[in-house]
């Protein structure tokens, strides 16, 4: 029984220094979590929110509206300016490190007020998935902790309340996946709190996979050659501006051949706004090519 108690008092310990500084994102059960990080700013996932604003309830039933500072669509991570209040920062020390077999918990606002305090294990390290707009997010902390739903954005401690991850992913079979509360999360959120949002370059296409690419053409007699098939062109974006069209198959970009998307993100990430991208498209039977700019995408969005 001295276990139990003592597991009972370190879940309650763990709720009492944490729990202020968890905040719920949304109106009633909302959409997410996120965490106070100092005063005037709250860390949330880019997926919880809908728009510049929402409304930030907090643990002693607070409500106020957030805006955004800066977010990271790909990577996931916004940092929203509110008026915390009295609620304190969460303790963040980025040089805390988390392996695999640690107890961690996790405490989360639910929609009706409530807080929920769960704990599990650390399972594996430096595990990767894709984010909401289908880039791969690579490092991340994957546990064991019972979420509810809308638990995104709620913070992963250690016993003693010391910010671990940012829980963001939700596996199959009671896994989820957070982003490790490290220097370089905390690197990137000071970025965001300085309103410096991440312009990472966007083609303006939707693709499907190379086996679905494959398939396709097969389906319509043309030659099965491997890349990524162009499903939709967005209006006035860099593929547009280049002549790109719906059912073009892009088997290269920057010299680099184009076997899944992680390929053409890696190209991108290497390019700026100034610099046009060289592709090589097939188009039914017939090879193109085609260079993309991304300076007149940028000049009308404000960004890259």
């Amino acid at each position: 029984m001295a276990f139990v108690q003592q597991l009972q008092d370190t879940v309650r310990a763990v709720g009492e220094r944490v729990g202020p500084s968890v905040v719920r994102i949304g109106r009633g059960w909302g959409r997410g979590n996120g965490v106070v990080i100092g005063e005037g700013f709250v860390l949330t996932n880019a997926h919880n929110l809908r728009g510049r604003e929402t409304t930030v309830t907090f643990a002693d039933g607070r409500t106020a509206t957030g805006a955004v500072a800066g977010a990271d669509l790909e990577g996931d991570l916004a940092v929203l300016r509110v008026d915390t209040g009295d609620a304190p920062a969460i303790s963040w020390e980025p040089a805390t490190t988390v392996e695999a077999n640690s107890v961690v918990f996790a405490v989360a606002l639910t929609g009706d007020g409530g807080r929920r305090v769960t704990f599990g294990t650390v399972t594996a390290t430096g595990r990767e998935f894709r984010g909401p707009r289908g880039w791969r997010i690579t490092g991340s902390v994957e546990h064991t902790v019972p979420l509810g739903r809308g638990s995104s954005g709620s913070p992963v401690v250690d016993a003693d309340g010391r910010f671990l991850g940012l829980n963001t992913n939700r596996l199959g079979d009671g896994f989820y996946l957070a982003l490790p509360a490290d220097d370089s999360l905390k690197t990137r959120v000071d970025a965001l709190v300085r309103g410096e949002s991440p312009a990472r370059l966007r083609l303006g296409v939707g693709l499907a996979p190379a086996r679905a690419a494959r398939a396709m053409r097969r389906a319509v007699g043309l030659p099965e050659r491997d890349g990524l098939l162009v499903r939709v062109v967005e209006d006035d974006s860099p593929a547009d501006g280049a002549g790109l069209r719906q059912g073009d198959l892009l088997v290269e970009a920057g010299g680099r051949a184009l076997a899944t998307a992680d390929d053409l993100h890696a190209v991108l990430e290497g390019l700026s706004t100034d610099d046009t991208l060289a592709l090589k498209v097939v188009r039914a039977t017939d090879d193109l090519d085609v260079r993309v700019s991304f300076a007149a995408a940028a000049r009308s969005e404000g960004s890259a």
